[in-house]
This record gives C-alpha cells, sequence and structure tokens, in this order.
C-alpha cells in the first residue's frame, strides 16, 4: 500500500514531456542554423585588440566618452566600467591600417579631455594570432570537459541513463551558444568560464535526477518507468527549486550590479540553469524512457559462484 502510494502521489511531469521535447528540439536547431549563419561575435580575448584600462578622479561619463572615440582611429571603441564609476576599460579591436599606440593617445586624449586629471593605469595588447589561439583552447576545453563527462557517467550509470545525460549537456551548450549568436552578444572568456560553470552545473542536477530513478527502480517493484521517473522528479523538486532559486539569486544580482565586464558571464550563467533545470527533467530523463529504460537494466550483474549448482545430500 505504501508502495503504491508514494508513486500515485507523485506529479505527472512527464506529461508535458513531448510538446516541451519538441521545443528543445527547435531551439537547438535554431541555435545551429544562428551559429552557422551569424557566427559568434567573438570579443577581443579572442580577436585581438588593445585595452586601455584608466582611473578618473570623479565618476566617468562613458557616454560621453564613447561619442568622443567615434573617430576614424578609435570607432568601434568598446567603453566599460571596470570595478567602478571611476574606473574605465576602453577595448579597441585590431586595425592593420592604424598602429596600436597611435589609438592609445588618441583614448587618452579623449579622457583628458574629459578629467585633466584622469590617469593611465595600464594598456594591454593581445594579437591576432594569441586570439586565434584563445578561441580554438576554448572550444577544446569545452570538448574535453563534455568527453569527460560522458566517460564518467558511462561508468556510473547505465548506458541509457547516460546517454540522456550527455544529450541534456549538449543541449544546454548549444542553446546557451544559440543565443549569444542570435543576439550577437560578446563572447569573451569570462563567457567562456560561464558556458563551463553551466556544464558542471547541469551535470550536477541530471545526476542528483538519476541517483534517485536508479534507487527507486529497486524500490517499487510494480512500477512502470514513467511511474518510477515521475515519482523521482518529484522527490528530487524540493532540492532543485532551493538550489535553483538561491543560484538564481546571486546571478540575477551580478546580471543586473555586476557591471559590464561580467555581464556575459551573468547572462551565460542565467541562460544555461533555466535551460539546464528543465533539460534534466525534459531531455535527460525523457530521452531514458524512450531508449527502454526499465528495472531489470537497474538490477546488479549476479556473478555465479563456483559450486553453486551442486546440493549438498543430508545423510
Amino acid at each position: 500500500m505504501l508502495q503504491i502510494l508514494s508513486f500515485k502521489g507523485s506529479i505527472n511531469f512527464l506529461r508535458h514531456a513531448l510538446p516541451i521535447s519538441i521545443m528543445s528540439v527547435v531551439l537547438v536547431v535554431a541555435s545551429l542554423t544562428s551559429l552557422a549563419t551569424k557566427g559568434i561575435n567573438w570579443g577581443l580575448d579572442f580577436t585581438g585588440g588593445t585595452s586601455v584600462i584608466m582611473e578618473f578622479s570623479k565618476p566617468a561619463n562613458l557616454d560621453e566618452l564613447r561619442l568622443a572615440l567615434d573617430t576614424e582611429l578609435t570607432s568601434g571603441a568598446v567603453v566599460q566600467n571596470f570595478g567602478s564609476s571611476r574606473d574605465v576599460v576602453v577595448r579597441l579591436q585590431v586595425r592593420e591600417d592604424i598602429k596600436s599606440d597611435l589609438q592609445v593617445k588618441e583614448v587618452f586624449a579623449a579622457a583628458a579631455k574629459q578629467d585633466p586629471a584622469v590617469q593611465q593605469k595600464s594598456v594591454e595588447f593581445v594579437g591576432p594570432q594569441v586570439g586565434k589561439e584563445l578561441a580554438e583552447q576554448g572550444g577544446l576545453a569545452v570538448l574535453v570537459a563534455l568527453i569527460c563527462i560522458l566517460i564518467y557517467v558511462s561508468f556510473r550509470f547505465e548506458w541509457r541513463l547516460a546517454m540522456g545525460s550527455v544529450a541534456a549537456l549538449a543541449h544546454d551548450v548549444i542553446v546557451t551558444l544559440g543565443l549569444f549568436s542570435f543576439l550577437q552578444l560578446e563572447f569573451d572568456l569570462t563567457v567562456l568560464a560561464g558556458l563551463l560553470t553551466v556544464v558542471g552545473y547541469s551535470l550536477n542536477d541530471t545526476i542528483v535526477v538519476f541517483d534517485r530513478i536508479r534507487e527507486n527502480f529497486l524500490k517499487m517493484r510494480k512500477a512502470t518507468p514513467v511511474e518510477v521517473v515521475n515519482t523521482s522528479i518529484t522527490q528530487t523538486m524540493s532540492r532543485t527549486i532551493i538550489t535553483t532559486g538561491t543560484t538564481l539569486i546571486t546571478v540575477v544580482a551580478l546580471f543586473l550590479k555586476g557591471g559590464t565586464l561580467i555581464h556575459g558571464f551573468a547572462t551565460a550563467l542565467l541562460m544555461g540553469i533555466l535551460v539546464g533545470t528543465y533539460s534534466s527533467i525534459y531531455v535527460a530523463s525523457f530521452l531514458a524512457i524512450k531508449l527502454g529504460i526499465n528495472r531489470e537494466h537497474m538490477m546488479p550483474v549476479e556473478v555465479e559462484k563456483e559450486g553453486a549448482d551442486q546440493h549438498s545430500i543430508m545423510p
């Protein structure tokens, strides 16, 4: 009786699995299409360029500085606060026809007109070749992370669950990249760090659900796979809500008040957490059911002992 109540009282999450899975397929296809047609708006970390950091004696007027830098030498400059309202970073893309030293002088002259007491704290230059290597290494880092995760979940779970977990991870990464491609948001090293964080967060959420699914398959002997999955998701939902909710509070605070330098990082985390939460249910678990997961697949392999087929004869 208790066993029946354990899954009869669960929420039927998989009732909406088919339409949400179709939506996920549409999002993945749209993301891949955007990546193929529009590409990614690579930041200076990957394309190369010059970064000038200055300290003003008073809060800087960024709009005025952007207007002053809209010249032939410094057109397309990215002006952002760096830590505080008095610290400003100006990023300039590499131009073959203009030397970076001339661009730096132009930037400092424009800043000095706004605040004569402005100080130049540092100048960093990233060459195009270095930026290209960073882009290749960043893509390799994501690929290696996914391969290592595939190996890990393959050993920890039955292969049907492992396939669902990897599919959910790939789904989260592609959709997050698709958002940056569609909106042409700048993709720099902080966004790459956010993307790798999303991979770890989504994997953790999926493993918690899958651990409970494995346990319930052994406990709920008369339940169908759909009932086991629904019960497992219901039992872990409170943990998911608390974890996701507290994480979102921090991420939203970073998104709204963290400043422009980590805006891309917060955007990647915000999108990844939202997509990763539902993919653990409607991509990973639903795919495992479609692959035919059942109780027999969760049973430990019995090792036949030597002489087990021989029965002792009582005298």
